[in-house]
């Protein structure tokens, strides 16, 4: 059974008597251990089914399981407690607070669990190691390059555990030097650790590392082969 199954999902997003069709009647399936890549233009949807796989929106209609869970069925307070314990979410202009150091800032999903304070270390030093940052756990995101501040960000996101990553243009905030170094990271997490991973990016560079890349067109996807760049 897939880890995600989307099907018939539509967004509408209404104010006073107009309606912006966002994502009509969607169907998706992802494997566990997937590498999936969307692109497509501004406005066609991406960010919006990325918030609804992450629990951050819910749909206008249609049904979103994440791990054998209806999302699209859950309450607020029960969509924040399945989003702490299933999504890790990576973003573009990394997000991290600037008075905290690196540690810190991995440590922040930590604090909704049960885990000690010792525990919580334990874990998040664990996730600096795995991206490379074991010398800069005490460094301030004013102390770090963006490629280093992006992947304190990926470190946070992958502290819990979770079922899903979630990417929003990644690199879109980085040089190209970066940019190939935190895609390799990805690749490395989704090929050793397993991970499922949902990117969004505008970056056909940065789709190529994924195993499979979905366009969207007007709230419609479209798969296209790799090498050919043509509808399957």
């Amino acid at each position: 059974m897939p880890i995600v199954e989307v099907k018939r999902a539509s967004k509408v997003y209404r104010r006073d008597t107009q309606e912006l069709k966002v994502l009509a009647g969607l169907d998706l399936s992802i494997e566990e251990g997937e590498f999936l890549a969307l692109m497509g233009p501004s406005g066609s949807g991406k960010t919006t089914l990325l918030n609804l796989l992450a629990g951050l929106d819910t749909p206008t209609a249609g049904s979103i399981v994440v791990a054998g869970e209806d999302i699209a069925r859950l309450k607020p307070k029960q969509l924040a407690a399945w989003r702490a314990r299933h999504v890790g979410f990576i973003f573009q202009l990394y997000n991290l607070i600037p008075v905290l150091t690196a540690l810190q800032n991995v440590e922040l999903p930590l604090l909704l669990t049960r885990l000690s304070r010792r525990e919580r270390r334990e874990h998040a030093l664990a996730a600096l190691r795995i991206v490379g940052l074991a010398e800069r756990v005490e460094h301030y995101p004013r102390q770090l390059s963006g490629g280093q501040e992006q992947r304190v960000g990926i470190a946070r996101a992958i502290v819990t555990d979770p079922t899903l990553i979630l990417a929003d243009e990644p690199t879109g905030d980085l040089d190209a030097q970066a940019a190939a170094e935190i895609l390799e990271l990805l690749q490395r997490l989704n090929q050793e650790f397993g991970k499922t991973i949902v990117m969004v990016t505008h970056d056909p560079h940065a789709a190529a590392r994924a195993g499979r890349t979905l366009h969207l067109e007007k709230g419609v996807l479209q798969e296209r082969a790799a090498a050919e760049g043509t509808p399957v």
